[in-house]
Parts: C-alpha cells; sequence; structure tokens
C-alpha cells in the first residue's frame, strides 16, 4: 500500500493523482492522506507524490467534465471523495472513457451527490452570509460568520467580492477566512465564533424584510426547512421572527380569505356581456352596451362601438375612443379623429368607405380640474374588450384591416409589436385578411418641439394611400 500525502486542496489532490496514474498505481495500492483532515495526524510523514517513474512525463486525457466534477467534489467533507476520485480517474483512463455518459454507475453515481450537495452549500453560502459592520480606524469593515458543511469558502468568495466590490469585507469560518480589502482578495486560518460581531444596528431591518415578504398563505415548514435548514438560523438575524410568523400564518391567512371574499363580492357587477353569434352588426352594438366586463364602463359616458358599412373593405382599429367619442358615442370625431379625417381626404379615400372602431370600447379617463385626460388602456382592459372586436371582423369579414397604433396591433395580432419597427408593413392575422400597421394619428397632435408636424403627417398619409392598392 502506497500512502500519498496532499495538502487537501483539488490542486494537490491532482497533481498527486497524475503521478499515481504515471506509476501506474491502482486504486487497490493507493492510500490517500490529506493533510488538512484528522486521519493525517495519525499517520507517518507521507511524500507528496510516489517515487519517479519511467513514464513520469506520460500525458493522460480525460474528459473535462471530469475536472470540473472533480473541482467541485473536492470541496465535499467526506474524506472518501479522495479514492472515489481517484477511482473513476482510473477507470477514465483504463478502458472506461465513456464513463461519465453512465449516471446510473455507482461511481459516478457517489460523485454526482458529492458535487450537487457542494454546489447546493455554495449556493447557501450566497444566500445566508450576514455581514455586521465594524467601525475600524480606517472605516467600516463588514464581518460575517459562517459554519459551512464543506469546504466551500474559496469557491464562494469570489460572488461576494462580485457583489460588494465597494466594501471592505470579512467572511470567517471555523477553517478557513476570506478577506477583501477592496483590492485582493486573501485566505487565512480558521477563526472563532467570537471574533466576529453578534450583532449591528441592521438586525432590525432583516427582521423587517423577512417579516414583509412572508406569505402565511403559502408557509410549507417542510419546504422552508428544505431551503433554510435549521444549522444555519443561529447566525441569521431575520429567523428570530419565524416562530411568531408561523403562529400568526392561520389568522393572517383567515384574514387574507375574508378580504378576498369581500373584493370579490365588491368586483361581482363586472361581468362580461355574452357576444351573440352572429354578423348583425346593430345586434352586435347593443349586446356590446351591456358589457361589464371590465370597471373603464363605470367611468364612461356610454359604449363607443364601430360605424360603417357592414360590408366595408377596410376595417380601420384604433386604440380606444377619447372625450369627444364618449359624450356623442361614435369613434373618431374628436381631434385625432378630424386630423384621420384630413389625412384620408390627402390620400383620396373616402371615410364613409370604411368601418372604423377602437380596441377598447369605453373612454379610459382620469380627471384633471374640469378635463378629463386620457389614458392607456391596459392588457386586461384590451383582453376584455377583444371578444367585441373579433366579432365586429367577422361580421364585416374585411379585405385589410389598418391598425392604427400599438394598442389596435396587439388587440388585433394577439402579440405586441414595436411600432418603429413594423409600421407601414403587413402581418398576416387570424381573420383572413393582413394587418396594415401604422401611427394613431393622436401622436401627430404629440410630436416634440424638435419634430417636423409636415412631414410626419405626409409619412401617415403614406401609410394610408396602401389602403387604395
Amino acid at each position: 500500500m502506497t500512502e500519498l500525502a496532499f495538502d487537501g486542496t483539488f490542486a494537490g489532490w491532482k497533481s498527486v493523482a497524475r503521478h499515481a496514474l504515471a506509476q501506474n498505481l491502482s486504486p487497490a495500492e493507493v492510500r490517500w492522506i490529506d493533510r488538512r483532515s484528522q486521519q493525517s495526524e495519525l499517520t507517518l510523514a507521507s511524500p507528496d507524490r510516489p517515487p519517479a517513474a519511467e513514464n513520469e512525463n506520460a500525458t493522460f486525457r480525460v474528459p473535462r467534465a471530469f475536472l470540473s466534477l472533480a473541482r467541485d467534489v473536492a470541496c465535499h467533507r467526506d474524506e472518501s471523495r479522495w479514492p472515489l476520485l481517484y477511482r473513476v480517474l482510473w477507470r477514465l483512463t483504463h478502458g472506461e472513457p465513456h464513463l461519465l455518459d453512465i449516471p446510473l454507475d455507482p461511481d459516478i453515481a457517489a460523485l454526482n451527490t458529492m458535487a450537487k450537495a457542494v454546489r447546493r452549500e455554495i449556493h447557501k453560502t450566497h444566500a445566508f452570509v450576514r455581514f455586521r459592520e465594524v467601525a475600524t480606524d480606517a472605516g467600516p469593515w463588514f464581518v460575517a460568520w459562517f459554519e459551512p458543511q464543506h469546504h466551500i469558502l474559496e469557491a464562494a468568495a469570489p460572488f461576494f467580492v462580485d457583489r460588494f466590490a465597494a466594501m471592505r469585507w470579512s467572511i470567517l469560518t471555523p477553517e478557513q477566512c476570506a478577506h477583501w480589502d477592496g483590492h485582493t482578495l486573501t485566505f487565512t486560518a480558521g477563526a472563532d465564533r467570537n471574533a466576529a460581531p453578534a450583532a449591528d444596528a441592521a438586525e432590525d431591518l432583516w427582521r423587517a424584510y423577512y417579516s414583509s415578504i412572508f406569505n402565511p398563505a403559502r408557509v410549507k415548514v417542510g419546504a422552508m426547512l428544505n431551503e433554510m435548514p435549521r444549522h444555519y438560523w443561529k447566525n441569521l438575524p431575520e429567523t428570530s421572527a419565524i416562530p411568531s410568523l408561523l403562529a400568526e400564518a392561520a389568522p393572517r391567512t383567515d384574514a387574507m380569505l375574508a378580504t378576498s371574499e369581500a373584493q370579490r363580492i365588491r368586483a361581482s357587477d363586472f361581468s362580461a356581456a355574452p357576444v351573440p353569434h352572429t354578423a348583425d352588426l346593430t345586434i352586435l352594438r347593443d349586446a356590446a352596451a351591456t358589457c361589464r366586463a371590465c370597471p373603464l364602463w363605470r367611468n364612461a359616458t356610454c359604449t363607443v362601438f364601430g360605424e360603417g358599412p357592414a360590408r366595408a373593405r377596410i376595417v380601420v382599429v384604433g386604440e380606444q375612443p377619447g372625450d369627444q367619442e364618449d359624450r356623442i358615442g361614435k369613434p373618431f370625431v374628436g381631434p385625432a379623429g378630424q386630423l384621420f379625417d384630413r389625412a384620408l381626404r390627402a390620400a383620396g379615400i373616402d371615410r364613409e368607405t370604411l368601418y372604423v372602431t377602437n380596441a377598447v370600447k369605453h373612454f379610459k379617463w382620469e380627471p384633471r380640474g374640469k378635463r378629463r385626460l386620457h389614458q392607456k388602456p391596459n392588457a386586461r382592459e384590451i383582453a376584455a374588450c377583444r371578444p367585441w372586436l373579433e366579432a365586429e371582423l367577422r361580421a364585416v369579414h374585411p379585405d385589410l384591416i389598418v391598425c392604427l397604433g400599438a394598442t389596435a396591433a396587439q388587440s388585433v395580432l394577439g402579440e405586441s409589436l414595436r411600432l418603429t419597427d413594423s409600421r407601414s408593413q403587413k402581418f398576416p392575422t387570424s381573420y383572413g385578411a393582413p394587418a396594415l400597421i401604422t401611427v394613431h394619428p393622436s401622436s401627430l397632435l404629440r410630436l416634440p418641439a424638435d419634430a417636423d408636424p409636415t412631414a410626419a403627417f405626409d409619412s401617415f398619409v403614406s401609410d394610408l394611400r396602401q389602403i387604395k392598392g
């Protein structure tokens, strides 16, 4: 039996393992001595490598995946990892080059289990290290005490360098400490718990934050303990709030359910009117007037349905009615509608031949003194009105749909588009007619000070001329 001693690091093991392979030492002939473990104290000093062999400079090819896996496994605390790693290395270099592709192999399964535990511990280190401020002559230094289950500090520390590059900090553990002075990451021997501060002014903030994100209706103690095992609790300030939060979970959940039920009752007057299966626009218009699928009907004067020939070749879809449309009950009669009419005339198009409607049938607004200011409809409101727009498009069955603005395009196409990228283009739709995308005429009324209104209007007219094609 050949005893091989090394410094307990992956680099140290790899160097000794390469020499063992060069001497053709099988796994059964090697005993690995990790100088960091208690085992090494009971063993006579051994060389860091076996005597030189004739093929000392031989090259051994192993998959990169093995080196990555071995680097993780080397951080595990189980002393069996070293002989296990060498056994797999031996098999990879002695007739089993595809061994890593067999996850059910006992050796590979054991390595994967160890590596998974190490990666999980690194993740938990990132999540559960809590720095506490210490005043020094050179300014604040932030110190954390952590007790990892495996040898992961060197693997986990770069995360904190990236995350807290402007801070000066130390992470103390029983076996090793990491220090960042704002420029250099260094490691020293382990420390005692008393070397780290027990608390600082941020303790209450941690408890307040954890309490604010705690959802009593979704608490599952088993899942919580799986994500935050108890052995981490003693070093986490927020865990002191957990017992009271768990005790209050059931009453708080009952209160939340009661509030939800009250909101449901208050919202019971929001109900979607059934859309008639008909091509008769008069019937559809009358039915739409009774729709309560979203809150917009409450503040609107009326439902503004589409208008135009029942068999129009072109359907024009805008965003929503404006102030004047809401008062009169007709689409596109306000300032944007008047600009739209002027653009149609410039393009040589008779509005009377078009069916004009909006994606949303009620005016959404907020009061500003005596004025009613337009507000953009949200996704829920657009979705609530979409069945009515679909019914209009099925009834008219146009050859072309013109979408004025992004809201109209989203409602017709069922997806969001960047207006700057899709303007003047035609897109296929599920209605048997393509959709032409252009701007909403209201955008021409809100041009920035440095924009050319004449050029913007001419560009809009150019888009509309495609209708005649």
